[in-house]
């Protein structure tokens, strides 16, 4: 069963990478329009390439399980305030892009509590960490 949870946890951050890289990405390609939308909701156009970063860097970071903790952490914080910003509209959609912030808020705060697993650089490198000084 160890094994199987090993690939569960693999499975959950490459599912959890899958939101957050192709976003990053996207906004790329969509610059002037997702600085456009953030402005009009009140938030700074020039935080984007922070927006970006955040997105590409933290997915990257959950996919290969490198500083899962705080990859995770940084991550909650950020969806759940976009949650706030961009999500808070009474309306059905909105209401339901919002829940689903909290949840993938949720999944992240569990990466934050567990760590990244068995199959990930954190354990690579705390692997040879503790051979180094044995």
């Amino acid at each position: 069963m160890e094994k199987l949870n090993d690939i569960i946890e693999v499975v959950g951050r490459l599912l959890l990478a899958a939101l957050f890289i192709p976003a990053g990405y996207s906004k790329i390609g969509g610059y002037e329009g997702t600085q456009g939308y953030m402005e009009a909701m009140g938030v700074p156009g020039s935080l984007l390439p922070l927006v970006i970063l955040a997105e590409l860097a933290g997915g990257i970071a959950l996919l290969v399980g490198f500083q899962t903790r705080l990859a995770a952490l940084g991550l909650a914080v950020f969806t759940i305030i976009a949650s706030f910003l961009f999500h808070s509209a009474p309306d059905q959609m909105q209401q339901i892009m919002f829940m689903k912030n909290i949840a993938v808020s949720g999944g992240l705060l569990l990466l934050v509590a567990y760590g990244s697993g068995a199959y990930s650089v954190d354990k690579l490198l705390a692997n040879r960490k503790q051979q180094v000084t044995a």
